[in-house]
């Protein structure tokens, strides 16, 4: 290229970047009768992962940090970094041509002003400390008290039952609860129930301890999480004698709305819908750039690839970005608990996309089937179809990817619960990657999957974009195939548990979404 065919192309270049993007309307008909449905879905699948790249993507993820960045640091429901990126949305979506609503629910907002706990005797230190959702506060300044540690019971289920509490021995004393067998509320609420004046939960396994007490009325005494390391710690100093701490939880809790956007082709069989969802909201220590703008970016560049696509797609694509999952799935709760008994039976899958770009990744697949026997069991029928779908297209391209299990910490929960066939990736949050992992996925082992989960540091450098790319694949191959043909779901699945290590799942995802254990 000669230098007066390179000007005339950066000038080309500049005019294009400055031109305004406009998109076709996504598909408003069905297809001709007689078109394939199998060569159709290959075809749009084909398009859609070649034209959705992780790059566009990116600049969605740029807006939300500007969006953070100007409203306080983080993109909360309820506040207004999280109105200004679900108006973001909203206007992409519209002007793609789709037909965009917001859902409109109330919750109890929460923002924590104080996490800090410290041993006090025998041997000082810091504690580690993150507030509960809707826990109650402590003075400010905190409290002193004394530590008394539940016995850890055989069966799991420390710390659910009045018989865990000895009388007496937790009276105005802060419990000290291993984490497992019922939600964090019930264990809370009998700690002080027994006496107690405050909870320090600590993990059943590697990482920090995030969590929620479900709603406002259930808080009954200050409650935090811990790490297990430091947890056992406790534990074991307790056991030589006792143990005296400074404790200060407190938090601000008010009531406000906040929006789902949810958004549909306008064409489609409506009774075969397909639904793909991913969380817009942020805790408030930070911008949630992986958690969640990752899948909620990914899910905007899908759908505005589709809609460019001018594909007819014969089902109806729905795609929703929910708001306050930080604070306990709220915003797929209500839109699940808002469905007609028609509606949920013309929702034939639910696929959910929550963290698919951190930095320390592992390719995980929500198990359907539960073929990898662990945690939770199987999903509604047709999960074990999704996971297969997954892991097929995966496997062909030589993608490693483990299983993961249902938790229920994340958005799938409620459509699972309504018997809606469920599925999705994740690319790990607070737990740590094994070696084994750090040899099939690269990385490093040892070291949490994102080392700013929940925290500040979750902004635009904490995008590993290998991930970010591959799972935006699978977005575009799912919404490409299912847009045309969801006849896999009826196809019978031989269970084999996933490559490596089976039912890894990537550790826990910790958001504020875990109300039990």
């Amino acid at each position: 290229m000669n230098a007066s065919q390179r000007r005339a192309a950066a000038v080309l270049a500049a005019a294009a970047l400055a031109t305004p993007l406009v998109l076709a309307a996504p598909a408003t008909a069905t297809p001709a009768p007689g078109a394939a449905p199998a060569r159709d879905a290959a075809k749009l699948a084909k398009k859609l992962v070649r034209e959705t790249s992780a790059q566009d993507a990116y600049k969605h993820l740029q807006k939300f940090q500007a969006i953070a960045d100007s409203a306080g640091g983080h993109r909360a429901a309820g506040s207004l970094g999280h109105d200004a990126s679900a108006a973001y949305v909203y206007t992409q979506l519209k002007k793609a041509g789709y037909a965009v609503t917001y859902q409109k629910f109330d919750f109890i907002y929460t923002e924590t002003l104080a996490e800090k706990a410290a041993v006090l005797s025998p041997a000082p230190r810091d504690l580690p400390i993150r507030a509960m959702t809707y826990t109650k506060s402590t003075p400010v300044g905190g409290i002193k008290a004394d530590l008394a540690a539940v016995p850890v019971d055989a069966d799991g289920t420390t710390g659910c039952e009045p018989g865990d509490y000895a009388s007496g021995t937790f009276t105005g004393k802060i419990a000290l609860i291993k984490r497992g067998g019922c939600a964090f509320a019930v264990k809370q609420e009998v700690a002080a129930a027994a006496g107690a004046v405050g909870a320090i939960v600590y993990n059943n396994a590697e990482g920090v301890l995030s969590g929620t007490l479900g709603d406002a009325a259930a808080g009954k005494i200050p409650t935090g999480g811990i790490t297990q390391a430091e947890g056992e710690k406790l534990a074991g100093e307790l056991a030589k004698g006792p143990v005296n701490l400074s404790f200060e939880i407190r938090q601000f809790q008010e009531k406000r709305s906040t929006n789902n956007v949810i958004a549909e082709t306008k064409g489609g069989n409506a009774a075969n819908t397909v639904v793909l969802g991913s969380h817009l909201d942020s805790v408030t220590a930070g911008p949630g750039i992986n958690d969640n703008g990752s899948g909620s970016a990914g899910l905007l560049q899908t759908a505005l690839e589709l809609a460019k696509s001018k594909d007819k797609v014969r089902n109806k694509i729905r795609f929703a970005w929910w708001s306050a999952e930080e604070n306990g799935l709220l915003g797929s709760e209500h839109y699940v608990a808002n469905l007609s008994s028609l509606d949920k039976k013309e929702i034939k899958l639910y696929l959910n996309f929550d963290m698919i770009a951190s930095p320390n990744y592992g390719l995980f697949v929500y198990d359907g089937d539960d073929s990898d026997g662990v945690g939770a069991g199987a999903g509604p029928e047709g999960s074990a179809q999704l996971e297969r779908d997954i892991n097929d297209y995966l496997d062909k391209r030589g993608v490693a990817r483990e299983g993961t299990d249902f938790t229920g910490r994340s958005d799938y929960g409620p459509f699972i619960e309504a018997g809606i066939p469920s599925g999705g990736t994740f690319t790990g949050a607070e737990g740590i990657k094994t070696a084994a992992q750090a040899q099939k996925f690269g990385g490093q082992a040892g070291v949490a999957y994102d080392v700013n989960y929940h925290a500040k540091g979750d902004d635009i450098h904490n995008i590993n974009m290998t991930a970010f790319d591959v799972n935006i694949d699978v977005i575009a191959n799912a919404v490409g195939t299912y847009a045309h043909d969801i006849s896999s779901l009826k196809k019978p699945v031989v269970s084999v548990p996933t490559t490596g290590d089976a039912g890894s799942g990537g550790g826990l995802h910790g958001d504020h979404d875990e109300v039990t254990q």
